[in-house]
């Protein structure tokens, strides 16, 4: 059976004493770094809907609803019991814990009352947070590559990576897959969206094409990725990932059914 040894990158980028920087905080910070000034270079396509301004200030509150709302995620979604038996581990989060589904609502809560006090259209305003997205996302998975975590199931294929925390077995990369389709293809979908049809001109189509593109890939992508070992599937008959990617895939297509009519 052939298989890819997993490569030696430390997790830690840069150790200064008592001070260590990950690389996953870098893919964070280079996540919401590219997309702001991404989501900054398509705003001028909203006909001046959006300003260019607003989307400077919503930087803090993007940030605050993908820490916040990704690790309550995590808590609620994935092991609320444990969290409730010990309460003070949630606020730790170095050591793991995010959820992506948790972030989308905590982005979506922060975008809510953001637009409503500066009175900007939501929808108008999600679709260029929708549309740098996935930069973020694409840099997580690299991260979550090199920290050896959240692989795939067990396999032949002749890419095959052995990971560490993963047994001698080896699998799946499924982060890199991850990477390769909720990241950079769901980024070029929505790319040539905007550039080649100028989606924006019809307020919720890139938002849908965003969450029913996530949802598919990640709802797809579920199938060959290890459960978590403290839920596995549910119901026998599905995973946590799948079925929090069902909503997403309804919601996903029924903005792109309204947007069809909207300019």
């Amino acid at each position: 059976m052939y298989a890819i040894a997993f490569p030696a990158i430390d997790p830690v980028a840069i150790g200064l004493g008592p001070i260590v920087i990950r690389w996953y905080s870098l893919a964070y910070i280079f996540g919401i770094v590219l997309g702001w000034r991404y989501a900054m270079r398509i705003a001028t396509r909203t006909d001046g809907r959006i300003d260019r301004a607003h989307i400077d200030d919503f930087v803090v509150w993007a940030t605050l609803g993908i820490i916040l709302g990704g690790r309550l995620g995590y808590v609620l979604f994935y092991q609320p019991g444990y969290f409730t038996s010990h309460p003070l581990e949630i606020f730790k989060m170095w050591k793991g814990g995010m959820s992506f589904h948790g972030g989308v609502l905590g982005v979506l809560t922060a975008l809510w009352i953001y637009c409503g006090r500066r009175q900007i259209s939501r929808l108008s305003f999600a679709d260029l947070i929708c549309a740098a997205a996935p930069i973020g996302l694409f840099f997580g998975r690299i991260a979550n590559f090199i920290n050896g975590e959240l692989f795939g199931r067990a396999t032949d294929v002749p890419w095959a990576v052995v990971f560490p925390r993963g047994g001698p077995l080896p699998r799946h990369p499924s982060q890199l897959y991850e990477a390769a389709l909720e990241g950079f293809a769901l980024f070029i979908v929505l790319a040539a969206l905007i550039y080649g049809i100028n989606a924006l001109r019809r307020p919720g189509m890139i938002s849908g094409a965003f969450c029913a593109g996530y949802g598919i890939a990640r709802f797809s992508i579920e199938f060959v990725r290890e459960p978590d070992a403290h839920l596995g599937t549910l119901l026998g008959i599905a995973t946590m990932g799948q079925l929090l990617s069902l909503p997403l895939i309804a919601i996903g297509l029924w903005l792109i059914f309204q947007a069809r009519w909207k300019t």
